[in-house]
């Protein structure tokens, strides 16, 4: 017959991965804020757990001290995402912007009068290529679930001709090139002005805050968009080009005097690889980093890759506190922020 004792004490046998941190149930009511619900996600585990963590560290990363680098990818501000990264610019929580040339488009069409628009993956009666075609036909492209019409490309192409290349075709003639940066800066003052002078409804948006603010904004891809190709046409009838290498040496002296550091990325692709590698040729790496992706780290792609995988390459310190949330950015992005925010207002 054993020894009930016996029973007892391999019971409580040292477990060196476990810890006494038992799952707790969230409770959801009415009238609770975002940060509340933020906090019972923090009982939770999966998905909830680590929004949760990104809400605590982005609270880390707007700190005054800490140098914020913003990787901006995906279709964010057709989809309704461009007020927050211009208000989180405005309100110094960027130090660095680093996005695409997509957004810059989108950003700027909704800056001198154009807007996006709801529509519909699948029309009544019509196979989604019916729908596309019939769509291509009326002059409609389509993100999804969002529309936007054709015209206001051409609104743009006018603005960038009369606004923004001019100064900047002077500035090359004089010195050879100008850097993206220079042409980010120069569309973010261009669409300051014309929001203003044509009273538009809608916020001058994220170039103008960025100009407006001192806040950088990189895009070291812009050749892939309609930003890009504005810029390529308008270069062959005159002496206005692009310097590719011009931002690099700004962009990693601001990582090398950086005392904290931390990356925010929505989505992957070239931004959060631009953002991430400014590190490699600094003494130090990122302190705090949050990514919020939908692609899995299984593929071995750059987009899933997992922080964890980048503190591999001297991307991030070895005690820097990160998470990756795997989950629509559209979705996470307005929690993690206004979360972060609620949490530094307390």
């Amino acid at each position: 017959m054993s020894d009930p004792h016996d029973s007892h004490e391999s019971d409580e046998q040292e477990r060196e991965t476990f810890s006494h941190d038992p799952i707790g149930h969230a409770e959801v009511r009415a009238g609770m804020t975002v940060g509340e619900l933020a906090d019972e996600y923090g009982a939770a585990g999966v998905g909830a757990a680590d929004l949760h963590e990104a809400v605590h560290i982005t609270e880390s990363m707007f700190d005054d001290d800490v140098t914020v680098f913003f990787g901006l990818a995906g279709a964010m501000v057709p989809t309704g995402m461009r007020r927050i990264v211009s208000d989180l610019i405005r309100e110094g929580h960027i130090d660095v912007l680093v996005t695409t040339g997509a957004n810059l488009t989108h950003d700027s069409i909704e800056a001198i009068g154009g807007k996006h628009h709801h529509g519909a993956v699948h029309a009544e009666g019509k196979t989604e290529r019916e729908h596309d075609e019939t769509l291509r036909d009326e002059g409609v492209d389509r993100i999804y679930n969002v529309y936007l019409p054709q015209e206001f490309f051409a609104t743009f192409e006018s603005h960038l001709r009369d606004e923004v290349f001019p100064v900047l075709e002077a500035e090359c003639e004089e010195e050879g090139a100008v850097s993206i940066q220079r042409l980010t800066e120069e569309l973010g003052r261009a669409n300051a002005e014309v929001n203003e002078r044509d009273e538009i409804d809608e916020d001058a948006g994220i170039a103008a805050a960025a100009y407006e603010s001192d806040v950088p904004i990189y895009c070291p891809a812009v050749q892939d968009s309609v930003l890009g190709l504005q810029a390529w046409m308008y270069s062959q009838t005159g002496p206005f080009t692009l310097d590719a290498l011009g931002d690099m040496t700004a962009l990693t002296d601001i990582a090398y005097y950086a005392d904290e550091a931390g990356a925010f990325v929505v989505g992957g692709g070239v931004p959060k690889n631009f953002t991430l590698q400014t590190m490699l040729v600094s003494p130090d790496a990122y302190d705090y980093a949050v990514q919020l992706t939908m692609d899995p780290k299984q593929t071995g792609g750059l987009s899933g890759a997992t922080l964890d995988e980048a503190r591999s390459w001297g991307k991030l310190e070895k005690d820097a506190e990160n998470v990756s949330v795997y989950g629509d950015a559209t979705i996470t992005f307005p929690l993690v922020v206004a979360a972060a925010l609620e949490r530094l207002e307390e």
